[in-house]
């Protein structure tokens, strides 16, 4: 077989001893080497010509190299081009030590991108982050807002445009490869990964994901401007029961699906029926079981239902180690995910060993050389269909868009869109920004991008630091108040320092919130807020005249207490690095327009709701059913939900943050 220059070396040569050139003339070649270029590399041809051709140059070893994604962190470039890995990924905190740049990122890929084209056969590799609100793993990139807010605007044109511009910044770092969108439909919202669906109903799941799907995939996957979009994670994720997660510490996350097969087609299945039928070419895999058994071997799921029934014929992608979780012992358990419908292995550490274990698998029979082939047909269309051996490489002229101010104000308009007006006592909202008046301003949010960015930041769990430029809601509200009013701000509500604010104000603003947190580290079994931020909101009641209450979180928190001292309360949820977009909705400068995409909990004790007999009266009745959701002008006599609110906290008064049991 003739070796053909890799892609990356790839140039007409010349020969300058003409001579030698008229001497080649004469001489009669071998058949092989008078081949024209392989037919793989003519994209006059059709993909599956082209697949077929490339498929039958590879040896197994080459083969497997394509099923294989590891992270970053535990592969160089060099074991890229020596084990032809088909994938390499950035996970959360992925990004390139000590340059956290776009040019660093840049660099990064390119040079494994490089060491792919530099095999024998020169097949680029796909690149991969989880973008999951914007290309967050960049310092500098925009910081949208995550799919909670989304779900409570319910705008479908905003979801593709923010896919769209997120595709092009990651572009312009060279990436190709998005593990987006959340398919989730979570039921019970102690979930650590509530934040990432779009809310409860599958419907408007479908709707959101089906626009996020389309804006970073565009019409056309093979365009210069478009990335492979991931509908994830395959499937019944968000309906883990509680108490059933295998991870130390967790409760819900990675647990067991205990439904019956309607319900997992009707609830959670669903939204990949439309994600299918309209382009998904790739799928990850949940780590959750559907009674009991693993995702990640679940043969009747991934080949007789997405496969079969769903037509799908993109790849299957693990979730991170997820296939190691099919059985105890690591070789059965690759050989029976790879049977399951599993093409391409998720190894973050090491690549050698899933190499190893499926060569073995197919020497032992265990794995054949059809599924093999099948795994690595399945892969290697989506690439020809992105059109990677064409263009290999991001965009450079894409990097002024990364964290452009275009980008930022479309950020700003839907942080706008995602808030959801709760209650709104006496006009308390809008705030009057000329007037003049003595502000107080508490809580751990206030003055935080990391807090309102949440998890998948920068750092897979996020942070509380400012990791990343933005806008701060505290920020805002400076900007936004008129120089008739006195601002203070201590996030505790002491206001101990020597500029010490009086002891009563006219309005009094606490921005409060969950600390980041991402997957099992979010589990939670009682929805509080911190104590700190409970006793900020009770500190600030007692000295002003009005109080109006914004809550920064990934989910419903149970809020009762702080909702009966609050004149007004609003749900910003994780509005990402645009926290003036929160102020121009408190400033009246944007209409409050969101609802509430999960039912509001009164209390744990309701969890998981029976969301197909939910009472609607009496104090078993939720705080909040999904779809509400304020307007200003509204009063409050039209909501029967804050009156039923009032009447339950006067009939069981909850405890003050002071009375809590907390260690």
């Amino acid at each position: 077989m003739t070796r053909w220059p890799s892609l990356a070396t790839r140039s007409v040569r010349t020969l300058s001893i003409a001579g030698f050139v008229a001497l080649l003339a004469l001489v009669p070649l071998p058949a092989a080497a008078q081949d024209t270029p392989p037919a793989y590399l003519d994209p006059a041809l059709g993909i599956d010509e082209r697949v077929a051709d490339l498929l039958e140059r590879m040896t197994l070893e080459e083969k497997v190299g394509q099923m294989t994604l590891i992270e970053r962190g535990s592969i160089g470039p060099a074991d890229v081009e020596r084990y032809a890995i088909g994938a390499v990924l950035s996970g959360g905190g992925g990004y390139p030590p000590g340059d956290n740049t776009v040019a660093g990122w840049t660099a990064m890929v390119r040079g494994y991108q490089e060491a792919a084209l530099a095999t024998r056969l020169g097949i680029p590799l796909l690149y991969g982050v989880d973008a999951v609100h914007g290309h967050a793993n960049v310092v500098g990139a925009v910081v949208f807002p995550h799919n909670v807010g989304l779900g409570a605007a319910d705008d479908p044109d905003l979801v593709e445009a923010i896919s769209r511009a997120t595709a092009l910044e990651m572009l312009a770092t060279g990436i190709h490869w998005n593990y987006a969108p959340v398919l989730a439909v979570p039921r019970d919202i102690r979930w650590g990964r509530t934040y990432e669906g779009y809310g409860e109903d599958p419907d408007l799941v479908t709707r959101l994901a089906l626009a996020a799907q389309r804006g970073l995939q565009g019409d056309d996957l093979a365009a210069p401007d478009t990335v492979l979009a991931t509908p994830k994670h395959f499937v019944g994720d968000g309906g883990t029961a509680f108490n059933t997660s295998p991870i130390s510490g967790g409760l819900l996350d990675r647990g067991d699906t205990l439904v019956d097969e309607a319900t997992l087609r009707r609830v959670h299945l669903a939204p990949y029926v439309d994600a299918v039928a309209n382009g998904a070419r790739s799928v990850m895999v949940s780590f959750s079981s559907w009674q009991g058994l693993p995702m990640h071997g679940h043969s009747y799921l991934l080949r007789d239902v997405l496969r079969g029934e769903l037509g799908f014929d993109g790849f299957v992608v693990s979730d991170w180690a997820g296939v190691d979780d099919v059985a105890r012992d690591y070789d059965r358990a690759v050989a029976l995910s790879i049977a399951a419908g599993v093409d391409m292995n998720m190894v973050p550490y090491d690549h050698r060993r899933f190499i190893a274990a499926t060569l073995r698998a197919v020497e032992r029979g265990d794995v054949t050389l059809e599924r093999i082939d099948e795994a690595v047909a399945n892969i290697l269309r989506v690439k020809f269909e992105l059109g990677l051996f064409e263009r290999p490489f991001g965009d450079d002229a894409l990097q002024a868009s990364v964290g452009s101010d275009e980008h930022r104000a479309l950020a700003r308009e839907a942080v706008a869109k995602t808030l959801v007006v709760l209650k709104n006592d006496a006009a308390a909202l809008p705030l009057r920004a000329d007037a003049a008046q003595t502000v107080l301003v508490v809580g751990s949010a206030a003055d935080s991008i990391g807090m309102q960015s949440g998890g998948w930041t920068i750092e897979w769990q996020g942070s509380t630091a400012s990791l990343t430029p933005g806008t701060t809601i505290l920020e805002g509200l400076r900007t936004g108040f008129g120089p008739a009013t006195t601002l203070h701000f201590d996030a505790r509500g002491r206001f101990e320092r020597a500029d010490a604010a009086p002891e009563r104000a006219e309005l009094g603003i606490a921005v409060v919130g969950e600390v980041p947190y991402a997957e099992w580290f979010g589990d939670d079994a009682t929805l509080e807020l911190s104590l700190a931020d409970a006793i900020a909101v009770e500190r600030l009641r007692a000295r002003v005249d009005a109080l109006v209450v914004v809550l920064v979180s990934g989910r419903p928190l149970v809020i009762e207490h702080e909702l009966h001292l609050a004149d007004a309360f609003v749900a910003a949820w994780l509005p990402g690095s645009e926290g003036d977009g929160v102020a121009d909705v408190l400033f009246g400068e944007r209409e409050a327009v969101g609802t509430l995409p999960y039912t509001w909990p009164r209390s744990v004790a309701q969890l998981p709701f029976d969301l197909d007999a939910l009472p609607t009266d009496g104090c078993d009745a939720p705080l909040f059913p999904r779809g509400y959701g304020l307007r200003y002008g509204d009063a409050t006599d039209v909501s029967p939900w804050l009156t039923l609110a009032a009447h339950c906290a006067a009939e069981h008064p909850s405890r003050t943050a002071s009375g809590r049991n907390h260690p």
